[in-house]
């Protein structure tokens, strides 16, 4: 069996590559939104055009990132969402919605502070994790049955 693995989330730490290294023995290919924030941030002005307004540029962005962010949770097995301790991740919450709706095997990656504040988005999900090397271990465990040692 092999698992695609859509990473969607808080792109300020690097728990995305703490799954990848910690998985690189296991059959599963991964995905994941661009982490470059400016890139994210700009990607619609840069290729659709300027926008004075800022809403405008926001927007243009955000509707190209949806492309990408789409197609990922539409073709994975499963979907880690991870909520990080700084910001208030709104499109964290969205993609965790919209996997939910699209029948996705969802894992929610957060510290117990967000308990409360993200109780609907963890009633959605099959598992809430609080450390990266937890969603390696639900990895391994789904694809070999082998229980961490």
């Amino acid at each position: 069996m092999t698992l695609s693995v859509y990473l969607s989330g808080e792109i300020h730490t690097d728990w995305r590559e703490q799954i990848i290294d910690g998985a690189k023995d296991l059959n599963v290919t991964f995905s994941a939104p661009v982490t470059d924030h400016d890139a994210s941030d700009d990607c619609g002005v840069a290729i659709l055009g300027e926008e004075p307004n800022k809403y405008w540029h926001d927007h243009k962005g955000a509707m190209i990132n949806a492309i990408r962010t789409r197609k990922g949770i539409e073709d994975a097995d499963v979907v880690v969402v991870r909520f990080g301790e700084k910001y208030r991740q709104w499109n964290a919450a969205f993609d965790a919605g919209y996997a939910a709706a699209k029948g996705k095997s969802l894992i929610i990656l957060q510290m117990p502070e967000h308990d409360h504040a993200l109780k609907e988005v963890d009633a959605a999900a099959l598992a809430v994790a609080r450390e990266p090397k937890q969603v390696v271990e639900i990895l391994a465990y789904v694809l070999n049955g082998s229980l961490p040692s």
